[in-house]
């Protein structure tokens, strides 16, 4: 290999790589046969990445990792993963290619021939890829062999968790999670899903890089005709995805305006998602909605060339797929959205047009709607239509206005209106047409564009506006002519009409709007009124008209008579045929309006046709009866001679009242107008005013254009003739005389109507004065007198009528404006000083006078001037006296100004020009007016109220000027009127509603402050303002807690208490760590407030009710004290407390724990203490002491501290009270000192031992178990003094009557809980029991005494022995108790000393100084036997048997002296009771119980006191025996069972049986007499305890002669006996029983 030769080397290179060659063979086959060896895959993946080594060992590296990759352990594969992907990086692509295949092969662990073959194709061995991949990809992928689908699904998880991990960058993610959830398997598709969703906001849907993969990948590779398309390898092809992958990608497309942008990607997708050969339903509606995306997003430059392909195909999808409705109805939509983009691409397409509407007219109603929305969008694409495709469209529109279908009629009306121009005569003509249709959506929105006039300003921009009105006139006529002769015509009665009356009055309303247009005015409204103001231009226009100059149509229609050609006359003719028809106010006056501007060549066609007019005047409508009167005027005036006598006669005749005095009075009043020479003048003017009625308002108004008119006589404006001259044309003609009387009309009015006392008169003379004023404004004789007429209209201004003060108030307007500077002045000074004075005219009194008009509600005292002088003194006050004349034309609106006499005046335009004049005046009115439209007082309210609406107009002025309104309103708060206070109220109420705080927060502690004062208002409706509205905020609190808790809490106010505190709730709730130095107050104002605020009615039903109802009630009103708002409250603000605010806070809650009355507050309080041991125990330390030893004197002196607070309130006499301080003073000992609790638990002590009154010994209980709950640590460590006190509670006798157990319940409970069991927790505590138990029984109580007792009977019996010196300590405290007389528990006593004796027995028996000997025991006890009181003494007996019966004392002797003589007393009892009566039976019950009582008493006693001494038993054995015997045989069960078991003790204790005292002789005499009543016993069927019990006694005789062998003394008549009652038992019911008497008659029967 060194040589120096290159020949050399090569040769040698050869031989040595042919020498590996075999020896790498050689290793494969004793590898490949043994899959168990591995390779060293590190290594070699080591040196596969060596950039140095030849290609002959990368190959070798290659095969020997692919061998040995699979081998490894699945651990090691996974760690040698990421080196492998590494050492790849870079390498070409068939050595990846190895790779993956070996990995993907590694992945699977078996090469599974289960899994589904893959159909080969394109050559054995490459599958049939799945859509969206190549035959490479897959084989890549897949590898050699079939992967099972359980394999597939893991792996494909595995992807999706990797991705999760964020391994992998969004933009590279995306695509794979959403093919993913497109997946079948349920598990892979979720996880996906649920990824996307968590990524969906961080991914960029607009970045090309994400959008260009999804397209690729729905798309697959589409061959283009491009050099890199040719190229593509037919096994790299990729197909499209499959519809499931689809479905997935569009909803994304969908998110992003990028995909709307990118051509042709997205036209593909559409075209693919609508025609495609796989497609579905779901698809197609998803590439809809791709097309509504792209309409709406994309840009101008991107949609140009989509268009056209957008459009062929959604008019593809509409021709061709008709299944699913809700399809069509998106691809209809989107044609719309199309058009509205791109119109161009729509304009010359009618066809489109007339194929949406056909289809409108078919399809369903769910696509109608779609199409009806298409076809409104699609207007606009043909709006500048010419020629050809102008009339087609109008064809078109024609053709579909006349459907069946409502839509169809309205998209063509919409047509009709936005396709043609407004002067465009056909189009008008169908709209025309549609404006007469039945359904109201078609003929309103027909009338709605005909009727819309766009005005002057656009005028000059736009050209005409409507056609002329010579051609349409000509087009409507030919029309109507030739609708004549077809059957559209419509029928009424006998007439037959061209158009149905809804069009026919359409087109005379247009014609007439036509006319005015042409006449040179903008027709702006449809009222009369208005259009007689046009009627001068009108005339002109006409006059023109018919003189030929317009005349410029076709000769088309000269072929009729040519009177008919002129447009005017056709116009007449149409409005004649309908008026015949059907009539109508409009038309009639059209027909008037036409005929009066050119009578002399008009009027004369309807000469012959008067009859005609005549009925038109007979109508009921009586504006129609005008208009035809006038009519029939105009007719008659160009009649002569004759004929105008004869039709004035004929008039005469037919003349009725209706409304006859409104017609003579103008008439009259036209007649010095019309006569300069009229004689009758003045007379005329007074009988005019002579003739006023009461409540003919309207009439007074026609009366007074009449005296204006006769007033002024020839110079009046009503001479001229209306329909020719407008008003400020007219000039009167100089060669008339004059006749003016106005200067005597004014008089007569001023000094005699005006004054007079009748109110109607007054209102009239108003009325006319107004009249004269507005209608002579520059009349000198006017001009002359404006202060008399001044005065005139003041002195009305004071009437109680509403009408004539605001007349009044008008003509005071007009006045003032006709003066001079200087009459301004004047009239200015003398207005204010007469309404400030209140001097008004006094009207004289005469019979007629009507006093108090419409009822009492308004006197004459000048009581109507409110409203004037609040007007005159809001003018004074800003020193503009004048501005007065503006309030008025500003206030009240009468609705009498709306009606047609009214509206002459014009009140409305001065009211604005008012307005206007009055804006510098603004910041000083406006709290004024602002206030005044809240008061109380109607008028004036009314008034201020329009004079507000007409100088407000901008809504944030009061935002404006909130500084001085609110000022103005808290300075009249308080004001001396009541009126104002009402107003303010209301005013602020208003004001502050809704505002941000920051407006007012400086004026809030005033406000309240003053609202406070003003709560207390005697007026009522002075109250109403609500401050609390909008009062939260930070800055508030500082301001206005001081105010509530300072001002409000403490007023004695109920409301303003209540309001107060809902105030403060309210804050609170905002205030958050704000209320920290405000805690001291506020916590215990609203603790107080817990019981202020709570219903009385609480208080009273809990003193009447029981004692259980009344805890259960108490017990719901704390729960609901705790859960109130307040309690809400307070618990908030306890949150921000600390040591700096305690010092404050705790000396007030001591005072309200003692002083505080209700329930509410004293629950309150404790639940407050609570919240402060779990808050601040630390800084709570210092106030939980109890200073003082004796609880008086924490009572008297006024101490800090909590402890002392909770002890008075524990012996509260309301339990559920007493529950919630021990409750608080259990958690309180947590933070207070040692010395603290010590001392309350001595004073606890020292109660339970000292004070007899439930109360206090229930508060113990209930405090020392809340310690023992909530402070276990702290009774711990004080256990010393408490568990004696509760080992002493548990014995607690319940009261008989209530058997109340609550108290020893809870003292069992401490004691439990804190000793290891009762007898270890006795031996702790032994030396502490003993001695309370002492101090217990040396108690003045008995029922203390009582309960020592029991404690001690208790330690006794549990520790089972006592020794000394306890025992001593024990029995002699017993023992002391016992002398005396016997009290109710001392029972317990002898219980104890029987426990005591019983236990400790062996202890006694030795003699130890200071404890009591048994002797002195025993007789001590046998002392109380003797006592009177039977219950008592049976207990006493009892007692003494166990003391016996445990010492072995013989006492027998003593003991039968008492209980003998007891036997025999209740036996002869019961021997000689006879039957009781009925009534004394339950006092026998009761007899008999005590006597059974006594018995079984007694025989017990006997039983365990008889002794083991022979003298005694010698004495008593057979008294004893006989006594039993006998009371065997009579008794009841209960006292037999006593019995058979003192005779079992008397036999196990008779010595008789004993060798050295044998007797057999009266051993014989007692077994003769026990066998003989024993078979009682024996045959006792009813009860099995007695035969157990007899049985028993039989055994132990038995046993005991058998023992003794002293069977002689059983003589054969007792074993007769009792063999007779043994076999009886053979067949009890008892299977032991049975055996047990065969057993013992087996041993007697072998005696034989």
């Amino acid at each position: 290999m060194s040589s120096t030769q290159e020949g050399v080397r090569k040769k040698v290179r050869v031989q040595f790589a042919i020498k590996v060659m075999e020896l790498l063979v050689h290793l494969n086959k004793r590898i490949k046969s043994r899959p168990k060896i591995q390779l060293p895959v590190e290594t070699l993946l080591v040196q596969y990445q060596d950039p140095s080594a030849v290609s002959f060992v990368t190959n070798f590296t290659i095969i020997y990792v692919k061998m040995g990759y699979p081998r490894l352990p699945v651990e090691k594969q996974c760690e040698l993963a990421p080196t492998l992907l590494t050492a790849m990086e870079g390498k070409p692509q068939p050595q990846q290619d190895r790779f993956v295949l070996n990995e993907s092969q590694s992945r699977q662990n078996v090469p599974s021939t289960q899994g589904p073959s893959l159909s080969s194709a394109g050559g054995s061995g490459i599958p049939q890829p799945p859509p969206g991949m190549s035959f490479y990809a897959a084989k890549r992928v897949i590898g050699d062999s079939p992967w099972t689908p359980e394999l597939l699904e893991q792996c494909k998880l595995g992807i999706v968790k990797f991705i999760e991990a964020e391994q992998v960058p969004e933009l590279e993610a995306v695509i794979h999670l959403v093919v993913a959830s497109s997946d079948t398997r349920h598990s892979v598709a979720t996880a996906a899903d649920l990824e996307l969703k968590s990524k969906q906001s961080l991914i960029d849907w607009n970045n090309p890089a994400i959008i260009n993969k999804m397209y690729k990948v729905y798309l697959g590779d589409i061959p283009l005709k491009t050099k890199e398309g040719s190229v593509l390898k037919p096994e790299m092809k990729r197909e499209s995805v499959s519809t499931r992958v689809k479905l997935k990608i569009v909803p994304h497309l969908l998110r992003s305006r990028q995909a709307a942008e990118m051509f042709p990607a997205n036209i593909q997708v559409v075209y693919d998602g609508l025609f495609g050969a796989n497609t579905n339903a779901k698809l197609r509606s998803l590439s809809l909605q791709f097309v509504h995306h792209i309409c709406i997003i994309c840009p101008e430059s991107k949609i140009k060339p989509l268009g056209p392909m957008l459009l062929n195909g959604l008019t593809k999808l509409i021709n061709e797929y008709k299944e699913d409705s809700k399809l069509l109805s998106m691809a209809y939509s989107a044609v719309g959205k199309l058009s509205s983009r791109m119109p161009q691409l729509f304009t010359k397409d009618i066809a489109l047009v007339q194929q949406f509407f056909e289809a409108l007219c078919k399809e369903d109603a769910d696509t109608r709607l779609a199409i009806q929305e298409a076809l409104s969008m699609m207007v606009g694409a043909y709006s500048n239509l010419e020629g050809a495709q102008r009339t087609l469209m109008e064809a078109l529109v024609a053709s579909y206005l006349i459907k069946p279908e409502v839509q169809v009629r309205q998209v063509a009306v919409k047509f009709a209106s936005t396709v043609f121009p407004p002067d465009h005569i056909p189009s008008r003509y169908l709209l025309l047409l549609a404006a007469g249709d039945p359904r109201e959506e078609v003929h309103g929105e027909a009338q709605r564009v005909l009727r819309t006039f766009s005005g002057k300003n656009e005028k000059e921009s736009s050209g005409k506006q409507l056609p002329s009105f010579p051609e349409m006139v000509l087009y409507i006529q030919d029309k109507a002519s030739h609708r004549m002769k077809t059957p559209a015509k419509y029928m009424t009665g006998t007439a037959a009409l061209p158009f149905n009356p809804a069009t026919f009055g359409e087109i005379v309303l247009y014609l007439r709007m036509c006319l005015a247009h042409s006449a040179g005015v903008v027709p702006t409204s449809q009222s009369l009124a208005d259009m007689q103001d046009h009627a001068p231009a009108i005339g002109r226009y006409i006059r023109n008209l018919m003189s030929g100059n317009h005349i410029t149509f076709s000769s088309s229609s000269s072929s009729s008579k040519s009177a008919e050609t002129n447009p005017v006359h056709i116009y007449i003719g149409l409005l004649q045929q309908l008026l015949a028809g059907v009539g109508g106010l409009p038309v009639m006056y059209c027909l008037l309006e036409v005929v009066s501007v050119y009578p002399e060549k008009l009027a004369s066609r309807f000469v012959d046709k008067m009859d005609w007019i005549k009925s038109l005047m007979n109508t009921n409508k009586e504006e129609m009866r005008e208009l035809a009167a006038l009519f029939y005027s105009v007719v008659l005036s160009t009649m002569s001679g004759d004929e105008l006598r004869a039709a004035l006669e004929q008039l005469i005749k037919m003349t009725k009242d209706n409304h006859m005095k409104e017609r003579a009075i103008q008439t009259l009043g036209y007649f010095p107008v019309g006569d300069e020479d009229f004689p009758h003048q003045k007379l005329l003017l007074q009988g005019l005013m002579d003739s006023v009625e009461a409540k003919q308002i309207e009439l007074q108004f026609t009366v007074g254009e009449a005296i204006t008119s006769a007033a002024v006589g020839t110079s009046s404006v009503a001479a001229r003739d209306a329909w020719t001259v407008t008003e400020e044309e007219y000039i009167p003609p100089s060669d008339l005389k004059v006749n003016d009387v106005v200067p005597w009309v004014l008089d007569l009015i001023l000094n005699k109507h005006i004054i007079s006392p009748n109110p109607h008169t007054r209102q009239a003379a108003c009325i006319w004065l107004l009249s004269m004023v507005k209608k002579l404004s520059t009349h000198k004789a006017i001009k002359s007198h404006l202060k008399d007429i001044q005065s005139a209209f003041v002195s009305i201004l004071s009437d109680s009528d509403e009408l004539s003060q605001d007349v009044a108030s008008k003509g005071l307007g007009l006045i003032y404006e006709l003066g001079s500077e200087q009459d301004q002045q004047e009239l200015v000074t003398t207005l204010v000083d007469t309404l400030m004075t209140g001097k008004r005219a006094k009207h004289e009194m005469t019979g007629e006078t009507v006093v108090f008009q419409g009822g009492l509600s308004k006197t004459p005292d000048g009581q109507g001037l409110s409203t004037y002088k609040e007007l005159c003194s809001l003018a004074s006050d800003l020193n503009q006296p004048d501005l007065v004349y503006k309030f008025m034309n500003l206030a009240n609106h009468h609705a009498m100004w709306n009606s047609r006499k009214g509206a002459a005046f014009g009140f409305n335009v001065i009211a604005a020009k008012a307005g206007e004049q009055l804006a510098p005046f603004l910041p000083q009115l406006l709290p004024r007016l602002y206030r005044y439209q809240f008061d109380p007082n109607l008028g004036i309210r009314q008034a201020m109220t329009s004079i507000w609406n007409a100088l407000v107009t901008d809504k944030s002025v009061v935002d404006k000027y909130m500084k001085e309104i609110l000022e103005d309103l808290i300075s009249n708060l308080t004001s001396s009127l009541w009126r104002i206070r009402e107003s303010s109220c209301l005013a602020l109420n208003d004001l502050l509603r809704g505002r941000p705080l920051d407006d007012i927060i400086d004026k809030l502690p005033e406000i309240w402050e003053i609202l406070f004062r003003v709560q207390d208002d005697i007026k009522v409706c002075v109250k109403m303002c609500d401050p609390s509205k909008g009062a939260a905020g930070q800055k508030t609190i500082a301001v206005l807690l001081p105010c509530l808790l300072d001002k409000g809490i403490v007023s004695t106010v109920a409301e303003v208490r209540s309001l107060s505190i809902n105030t403060l709730v309210k804050i609170s709730k905002s205030a958050g760590s704000m209320l920290k130095p405000h805690a001291p107050k506020l916590i215990p104002a609203l603790l107080e407030s817990l019981s202020v605020l709570e219903p009385q009615v609480l208080n009273y039903l809990s003193f009447s009710a029981t004692d259980q109802e009344k805890t259960a009630m108490d017990s719901a009103r704390l729960s609901a004290v705790k859960s109130s708002p307040m309690m809400e409250t307070i618990n908030m603000s306890l949150q921000y407390l600390d040591v700096s605010v305690l010092g404050e806070l705790v000396p007030r809650l001591c005072e309200l724990i003692k002083s505080g009355v209700g329930l509410g507050t004293k629950g309150g309080c404790a639940s407050v203490i609570v919240s402060l041991t779990t808050q601040c125990p630390q800084d709570l330390t210092p106030y939980s002491a109890i200073k003082h030893d004796t609880f008086e004197k924490a009572k008297s002196l006024p101490t800090g501290k909590l402890m002392s607070a909770l002890l008075s309130g524990l012996t509260d006499r309301n339990s559920v009270v007493q529950k919630s301080f021990a409750f608080a003073m259990g958690h309180l000992v947590r933070t207070s000192r040692d010395s603290s609790t010590e001392k309350l638990l001595h004073k606890l002590s020292s109660w339970y031992m000292e004070k007899e009154e439930p109360v206090y010994r229930a508060g113990c209980a209930l405090t020392v178990h809340a310690m023992g709950r909530y402070s276990p640590d702290v009774l711990k460590n004080h256990a010393k003094h408490v568990m004696p006190l509760a080992f002493l509670g548990m014995h607690e006798v319940p009261e008989e009557e209530k058997g109340d157990k609550e108290n020893s319940t809870l003292w069992t409970e401490v004691w439990q809980e804190n000793v290891p069991g009762t007898q270890g927790g006795i031996r702790l505590y032994m030396q502490e029991l003993i001695t309370i138990a002492q101090r217990a029984l040396q108690s003045q109580s008995w029922k203390m005494k009582a309960q020592g007792a029991a404690a001690m009977a208790s330690i006794a019996k549990q520790t089972g022995s006592l020794v000394p010196p306890h025992l001593g300590m024990v029995l002699s405290a017993l023992l002391q108790g016992l002398p005396g007389r016997t009290w109710t528990g001392k029972e317990e006593l002898l219980k104890a000393i029987a426990s005591v004796v019983s236990a400790c027995s062996a202890e006694l028996q030795k003699s130890v100084p200071g404890q009591p000997t048994i002797k002195d025991t025993v007789q001590a006890v046998l002392k109380e036997c003797l006592k009177e009181n039977l219950k008592y003494k049976l207990v006493a007996l009892r007692c003494a048997a166990e003391v016996l019966q445990a010492t072995k004392e013989d006492r027998f002797q003593e003991l039968t002296e008492i209980v003998f003589p007891m036997i025999k007393k209740n036996s002869l009892e019961s021997m000689g009771a006879g039957f009781p009566k009925h009534d004394e039976e339950d006092e026998d019950m009761r007899e008999k119980e005590v006597q059974m009582e006594s018995l079984i008493c007694a025989f017990e006693t006997l039983g365990k006191a008889w002794p083991r001494n022979p003298e005694t038993q010698r004495c008593y054995r057979q008294e004893f025996c006989k006594l039993m015997c006998d009371r065997l045989k009579l008794s009841t069960w209960k006292v037999q069972l006593g019995v058979l078991q003192a005779m079992n003790a008397y036999f196990q204790g008779l010595m008789l049986f004993d060798a050295e005292h044998s007797d057999p002789v009266a051993l014989t005499e007692i077994l003769l007499e026990t066998c003989s009543s024993i078979t009682h016993s024996l045959e006792n069927k009813s009860y099995t305890s007695i035969r157990t019990e007899a049985l028993s006694v039989i055994q132990l005789l038995l046993t005991k002669l058998q023992e003794a062998q002293q069977w002689e003394s059983l003589t054969p008549e007792s074993r007769e006996h009792l063999i007779r009652s043994l076999s009886t038992m053979a067949s009890d019911s008892r299977p032991e029983l049975q055996e047990r008497a065969f057993v013992l008659k087996k041993t007697l029967e072998n005696l034989d």
